[in-house]
Formats: structure tokens, sequence, C-alpha cells
């Protein structure tokens, strides 16, 4: 499963999406909008996306879940402003024991970050950064 959207995210979505009756365990990495970056507040952040190259890159690290680890991933992002508290990322894998899953859910969020065509703004009450990888970098 994979799902790309302006709606606020709902994590068990992303569980009812990959257990199975065979599975034992289900590792879910959720991403929420926290409050401060770098030492600085943070009123909420903003990503931006390129919807179809991200959509078939987040399909593709699906399939790769399933091909590595041969297991269940869904994986859920919105995009918009977000406010600090909501959820910004869901990565829920499913297997039958856990540490297979732990890797594997790894695995998909780093790749996600590293990889996927989604960037980050942080709204701060002394202007608006986009994020590249560790850097804030002054919004005009």
């Amino acid at each position: 499963m994979v799902l790309l959207t302006t709606e606020p995210l709902q994590p068990q979505q992303a569980v009812n999406a990959v257990m199975t009756d065979a599975d034992g365990a289900y590792v879910q990495f959720v991403g929420v909008v926290r409050d401060h970056s770098k030492g600085r507040s943070v009123t909420g952040l903003e990503y931006q996306v390129y919807a179809p190259m991200a959509i078939a890159q987040m399909q593709k690290l699906v399939a790769e879940v399933k091909t590595r680890w041969g297991l269940a991933c869904a994986i859920l992002h919105r995009y918009g402003f977000i406010p600090v508290g909501e959820v910004a990322v869901v990565v829920c894998i499913a297997s039958s024991h856990r540490a297979e899953a732990f890797e594997a859910c790894r695995w998909a969020i780093d790749t996600l970050k590293h990889d996927v065509p989604i960037w980050k703004k942080e709204f701060c009450p002394d202007g608006t950064f986009w994020i590249e990888g560790e850097e804030a970098i002054g919004a005009v």
C-alpha cells in the first residue's frame, strides 16, 4: 500500500493494509511534526512533492521490501502544510517475527527520506527554512 495525500494520516490504516493471520508482529514508524529543529522553534512543516515520481518510488520501496525480506509494507506520506503534533509519514511492516520487520522498517524509512522526491520546509518564528539533509537553508 502506498498513499500520498494532503489529508491527515491514520497509522492504523497502514497496519490494516499489511497484517494477516500469519503475522505475529508489525513494526511501524510514525513521523510526527515536532516543535523544534536545529535550535529553532517550529510551528509547522510544509512538504512539497513531485507526486508521479514520488508514488512510483514509494511503490518501488514496497516492492523491494517484498523482494528482500518477503514482507508486506505500507508507506503513507502527507504533503502540504502540517502543524506540530500531526503525523507526516508512516511506514509499517508486517512479519512472523520482529527482527526482520525492524530491519525492513528502518531500511524503508531511511531510503524513503533519501530517495523519494519530497522536500521539507520548516516554519519558524524567524522565517521559513528548506531542509536539505541536516542543513537548514533560508527560504525566499
